[in-house]
């Protein structure tokens, strides 16, 4: 237990923690740093010059602990092709956006044909390689599985887009995904040691990543993680989930992310159909709490003690 659990979450931490103060004076040299919207949260304009891309202190971290643990836990290897996969985007569209000063980074089209790519090469290796059923476990009832049959596969591309672009979206403020994720990979952590499903190496190390870069990433934030950090937790988050037949369970625990993407899309349909009004004053929603004149580190503590609650709420559905 302590070889599985403890020593990679501490392997992963010291990691990021040492990772830290090497990487973000390399991020300001390189003039990675944040842009913020001149139409956004005027308090935000304060942060412009903070070094984003952050999120390679997290690849580091969990990238270098997981290989330690491969070869006795093959099952870490889709969770972690996953959540590299998903970081080598967000690298990329942030080296676009902040080092070749392509405002929008990767174009649309780009990066959801990157995304579905990565998706069928998970989705590949789990069922022909690590054959793990496509059956869906259900919440509360009693440990019942849900057999989709062929909507399996469509069910899994839109769960682990939806749920990357879902991390993606709460990346917002100093130290909120972060925050949020660490209790998700908690939950998952505990779930992997209880069904002794191999992947509790990887689950540990994204927590003890994640609480290095904590020490860097709370509010005032010394570096961010950019969409290098956030889409790799996305893919981790959703890659745990299935590694564990449990994608409904992110509903449950990650229904931060959840609400985070439903407030833009009913932004955008609501501006649409009503030309122009705007049913948040902005989204993604924590914004609109900013705006209300909720302080960051307050946003922070409600989320992450929402998240709390709802991890719990997922232990008692198992």
């Amino acid at each position: 237990m302590d070889y599985t659990v403890v020593i990679p979450v501490l392997i992963a931490f010291g990691l990021s923690v040492l990772a830290g103060p090497v990487v973000i004076p390399i991020l300001r040299r390189l003039k990675m740093d944040q842009t913020e919207r001149e139409d956004g949260v005027k308090s935000h304009l304060k942060k412009a010059g903070t070094p984003t891309m952050g999120g390679v202190i997290i690849l580091f971290a969990v990238a270098v602990t997981s290989l330690i643990y491969v070869r006795e836990y093959p099952n870490v290897v889709p969770v972690l092709f996953l959540t590299l996969g998903f970081g080598l985007i967000g690298f990329l569209d942030d080296y676009l956006k902040v080092v070749l000063r392509r405002s929008d980074g990767l174009m649309p089209m780009q990066k959801m044909t990157l995304q579905i790519v990565v998706t069928a090469v998970f989705a590949f290796y789990i069922v022909r390689v690590a054959h793990i059923p496509t059956t869906i476990l259900i919440p509360f009832s009693g440990g019942q599985y849900w057999d989709i049959g062929w909507l399996a596969i469509p069910v899994l591309f839109f769960a682990v887009i939806g749920t990357v672009n879902g991390v993606n979206f709460t990346d917002g403020l100093d130290g909120l995904a972060s925050s949020v994720t660490v209790l998700v990979a908690t939950f998952f952590t505990v779930v992997a040691i209880g069904m002794e499903s191999g992947i509790e190496p990887i689950t540990c190390a994204v927590v003890g990543a994640l609480l290095g870069f904590l020490l860097f990433n709370v509010y005032p934030a010394s570096v961010f993680m950019g969409d290098t950090g956030s889409l790799a937790l996305g893919g981790f988050v959703a890659g745990a989930a299935y590694m564990m037949q449990m994608p409904l369970f992110i509903i449950i625990v990650g229904l931060i992310y959840v609400v985070e993407v439903l407030s833009v899309m009913l932004q955008v349909a609501y501006f649409k159909k009503t030309g122009g009004k705007r049913l948040f004053k902005m989204a993604p929603i924590h914004h609109h709490f900013e705006l209300c004149g909720w302080s960051e580190t307050k946003i922070v503590a409600v989320f992450s003690i929402i998240t709390a609650i709802l991890c719990l709420i997922g232990l008692l559905a198992l």
